[in-house]
């Protein structure tokens, strides 16, 4: 996801912000936070259910005997049977049909993800970025000062988690900016400056409310960046 170079340059912004702030920075980068293996079913489900329309609007019809022809009542029965089980039997046809196709579609990662619907992949983002945190110990630093930077490059999403010592003092909207610039170097095929941009906008807003003490400054987590593949 990253290059040699870009990974020491988010490793260089890491060791720059901690050194103006008693603040420890995680950084993060996932190439997807679910494989919304449910979407294409979802779609499919969706699809099935739109095959009587779809066969209404194609002009499908059932045909009834006419009244008024010499039919016996049980010929007419039967031909009324007939008709409405060959448009039964049409519409269930159609009806798989249309499933396992847009299954089968569906079940290609990009189109799963294109199809997953915007605040469902934000959530998913949002909702990774919040077990990492946990996962990798950043609630567990010394004065409750550990952010984690997260992007999460399927779903185009970006988060700030900063643990409860700063959470109390920074409001979210601070990191709004940094998430900004975040993502519209993201969006350049920029990463790596974006994410060393957005811990250097980071390492201001700590030092202003969270300033190092020279003389005790421990680095508790790693600087590098950490890069998870596919899942």
């Amino acid at each position: 996801m990253l290059n040699d170079d870009e990974r020491a340059q988010v490793k260089a912004a890491v060791r720059a912000a901690e050194a103006q702030t008693r603040g420890e920075l995680y950084c993060v980068i996932a190439a997807e936070s679910s494989d919304y293996r449910e979407t294409p079913f979802l779609w499919a489900g969706l699809a099935a259910l739109a095959a009587p329309a779809i066969l209404l609007v194609a002009g499908v019809q059932v045909s009834v005997p006419d009244a008024f022809a010499p039919w016996t009542a049980a010929q007419a029965g039967a031909a009324v049977e007939r008709a409405v089980r060959g448009a039964l039997t049409a519409t269930l046809i159609l009806q798989a049909v249309l499933f396992v196709l847009v299954a089968a579609i569906g079940s290609l990662g990009p189109v799963r993800v294109f199809m997953t619907p915007r605040s469902v992949k934000k959530d998913r983002a949002r909702r990774h970025a919040e077990e990492l945190f946990l996962a990798r110990n950043l609630h567990q630093t010394r004065e409750r000062t550990g952010v984690l930077i997260f992007v999460s490059e399927a779903e185009h999403a970006a988060e700030i988690i900063a643990d409860e010592g700063i959470a109390a003092v920074v409001d979210q909207s601070e990191w709004d900016a940094a998430i900004a610039a975040l993502v519209t170097e993201a969006k350049a095929g920029r990463l790596g400056e974006g994410l060393a941009r957005a811990v250097g906008m980071v390492g201001e807003i700590l030092g202003r409310h969270f300033p190092a003490d020279q003389a005790d400054n421990p680095n508790e987590l790693p600087d590098a960046v950490v890069e998870i593949p596919r899942l």
